[in-house]
């Protein structure tokens, strides 16, 4: 490794690599660091992603698609089941597959990748960051930039060493949990989701199917009823009730960050990416298409900045951020808000209201349209979201 690079990244998940790709695209020095010995190791995700998702960024590749989804299943607290057809083609991921190949399409484009690299603090000058100190095979480096990403994940550090305000309020984190099981005897090609007090309240759980019978079975619930019953516990009743006997193969916790992007993303020197930058859908706490969005743009503006000479320039990173999903992530956060508190009773009346479409009519956004009915500024914020063109 040299001593100086113009922009180093930390970490090399999706919103990293990206960073790392679309900054190195344009001809300047990139260094991308990643703490665990993998890239895409651990996987601490449900692993769904739209087709679109995807396209945006690399050409579809049948060695990280574990299985296609083409329906969505929603099972109310009494048990009454709606298919859904899906608008658009999901895929359920192998992470660890994915993440190499997002990580190699960054290198192509030359950026230098290192992963055992533990980033232990910024190096500020003046007021500014201006590179990492990082410890590789039991060495202390400092390594000199431009400009760093953080792409350190919900956990993330650089931030907070920078002076950026990473903080989430316990009420908007969930609690997370997620095993990975064999025999589960599922339709391959429905993702389920199940709602209600004793399932996941204040939350949904999910079982996504990874083909062969293997399925990532998972739970978020609100970081308050996280205290009085943990997540794992919820999971285990679950499993219990609906699987007892199948192999549990893998086993991930954490949080999941359900709130909107942090107000600050940028500082001198410093970028924000992805989780780091809570760039997760509020609604769905899904955050692998977002943060290849934040990543690209990001790596895009880092790259500008450099090339003009002008490094205040990342700060047009925010406003960028902001008009290609930070306002949409905030209609979404609204809408999750108008149904925190359903009870049960109002998750099977929506059920029962949507069984009575015909199916080919069914979609996502009429079923928010259901359970909003009769709250008509939220019905703008669904119809903002499910609707617009």
């Amino acid at each position: 490794m040299k001593k100086e690079y113009d922009v180093i990244i930390v970490g090399a998940g999706p919103a990293g690599s990206m960073a790392a790709r679309y900054s190195a695209v344009q001809g300047i020095s990139v260094l991308m660091l990643e703490k665990d010995r993998d890239v895409g190791y651990p996987v601490r995700c449900g692993e769904a992603i739209s087709k679109g998702g995807i396209e945006e960024f690399i050409t579809i590749d049948q060695r990280w698609i574990s299985t296609p989804i083409n329906k969505f299943s929603f099972i109310s607290p009494g048990g009454i089941e709606v298919v859904i057809p899906l608008e658009e083609q999901g895929y359920i991921l192998e992470r660890k597959i994915f993440d190499y190949a997002l990580a190699e399409s960054a290198a192509k484009e030359g950026a230098e990748i290192q992963t055992r690299a533990y980033v232990y603090d910024l190096i500020i000058e003046n007021g500014k960051v201006s590179g990492v100190k990082v410890e590789i095979a039991g060495e202390k480096k400092e390594i000199k930039s431009k400009i760093v990403i953080g792409a350190d994940g919900v956990e993330s550090r650089v931030g907070r060493w920078a002076g950026l305000k990473t903080y989430t309020d316990f009420r908007d984190m969930e609690s997370g949990t997620q095993v990975t099981a064999s025999n589960i005897n599922v339709d391959q090609n429905t993702c389920y989701f199940y709602f209600g007090k004793d399932v996941a309240p204040q939350g949904y759980l999910w079982v996504f199917p990874k083909g062969n019978n293997l399925a990532n079975i998972g739970l978020g619930v609100s970081g308050i009823i996280g205290k009085k019953k943990s997540a794992l516990s919820y999971l285990n009743d679950f499993m219990d009730s609906k699987f007892p006997n199948a192999p549990v193969l893998t086993r991930v916790a954490g949080g999941i960050p359900c709130t909107i992007t942090l107000e600050k993303i940028v500082s001198d020197g410093l970028m924000l990416v992805g989780d780091a930058a809570r760039q997760i859908n509020p609604l769905s706490g899904g955050g692998i298409a977002s943060g290849m969005i934040g990543g690209s743009i990001a790596g895009r503006v880092a790259g500008e900045a450099v090339k003009m000479n002008k490094l205040d320039h990342i700060y047009q990173y925010e406003s960028d951020w902001h008009n290609r999903l930070g306002k949409r992530h905030k209609t979404f956060d609204n809408i999750k808000n108008g149904i925190f508190h359903f009870t049960d009773e109002k998750f099977n009346n929506i059920a029962k209201s949507v069984a009575k479409v015909e199916v080919d009519q069914r979609s996502i956004g009429n079923v928010f349209k259901v359970a909003l009915f009769n709250n008509p500024s939220l019905m703008l914020d669904v119809a903002k979201a499910f609707f617009k063109k």
